[in-house]
This record gives structure tokens, C-alpha cells and sequence, in this order.
């Protein structure tokens, strides 16, 4: 049976975004991927909690992609996990809603990969960065992926961006079909 996958896009200047874009664009094309735009949905960040751990039981991945901003994610993302992941629905002895799904972070830099390594400007990789996210989805007893990361998104060319578009999109289609464990 197919997983059903929800993206939820985190990024307040997406239209700006080639990189964003280009990963929006491959994840609507793959069948059984539904795009909730946080942003637009959101643009007062009143969130629907109810609305949002609906959405959240009606699938089976859930990915959350948006740009680094300094070293984590934009705002309306932490406001969400905030109000949506609350204790008793996420997390706590009552709060198993969310077990056994799946979490995938998909993220884009504009830094290289090796600025994001032990002697970059950065000095640690993007996965460290992202350590909150795999705390929250063990936290939810979910089930932490490897992330997908874009590194260098301002030095891509068209025909690179497009290829690591579809690499993004291969990567849905076979979460979408339980290939990818």
C-alpha cells in the first residue's frame, strides 16, 4: 500500500527560492506527495492546531522542507512544532498519534557542503544542525530518515538544480512506495 506523504514548506520568500522552487516543483509532480505551504496557509502564523493533527493522521511521511536559517529552520516551522506537536498528541504516555510514521528533513544551504564541514566556516556539518529534528522525531516515536540536503543552492546551475530536483523527487516516489526504509 503506498505511504502517503505530506511536505510541509517552510520558506517566506519562496517564490524568490530557485532552489525551493525547483524541489516544490519535483515533489508536486510525484503522485501521492500533497504541499502545505505554512507560509501561505499561515501568513499571520494564527495556526489550526486541530486543522494541522488532522493532516497529521491522515499521512504516513512527513517532510519538512524549508532553507537553513541560521542553523535551523524559518520561524513558522518552529511556531507549528510548537503548537501542533503538544504533549498528549505528539509526545507524553497519552500522546502517541504519531508513532511509527515517518520524519524526512529536506533542506536547502546556499553554503557548500564543505563550508558546512569541521574546517569550514561553519565549522559542523548540516546534520548537526538538524539534531533538534531527530530529537523531536524520536521525542513523537517517529522514525528519523537521513535528511535530504542542497547544498551551494546559489552556485547550482539550471541543468544541476534539475537534477537535484529529480533526486528529491525519486527520493518521495520511493517513501511513497516503501521502497526506501
Amino acid at each position: 500500500m503506498p505511504q502517503r506523504i505530506l511536505v510541509l514548506l517552510a520558506h517566506p520568500a519562496r517564490r524568490r527560492s530557485r532552489a525551493n522552487a525547483a524541489l516544490t516543483a519535483a515533489a508536486a509532480a510525484v503522485e501521492g506527495v500533497r504541499l502545505h505551504d505554512l507560509y501561505e496557509a499561515y501568513p499571520d502564523f494564527l495556526i489550526d492546531v486541530e486543522g494541522e493533527q488532522a493532516l497529521l493522521l491522515e499521512h504516513d511521511v512527513i517532510v519538512f522542507q524549508h532553507p537553513v536559517y541560521w542553523y535551523s529552520s524559518p520561524a513558522i516551522l518552529k511556531e507549528w512544532q510548537d503548537l501542533v506537536l503538544e504533549h498528549g498528541f505528539a509526545y507524553g504516555r497519552e500522546g502517541t498519534a504519531l508513532a511509527g510514521k515517518t520524519l524526512l528533513s529536506a533542506v536547502t544551504a546556499g553554503g557548500t557542503e564543505e563550508a558546512y564541514g569541521p574546517e569550514g566556516m561553519n565549522r559542523h556539518a548540516i546534520t548537526e544542525f538538524l539534531r533538534p529534528f531527530e530529537a523531536t522525531a524520536r521525542l513523537c516515536r517517529m522514525r528519523w530518515l537521513p535528511p535530504f540536503i542542497l547544498h551551494g543552492t546559489h552556485l547550482l546551475g539550471p541543468e544541476a538544480l534539475a537534477e537535484r530536483a529529480t533526486d528529491y523527487a525519486a527520493r518521495l516516489a520511493r517513501l511513497r512506495d516503501a521502497v526506501e526504509a
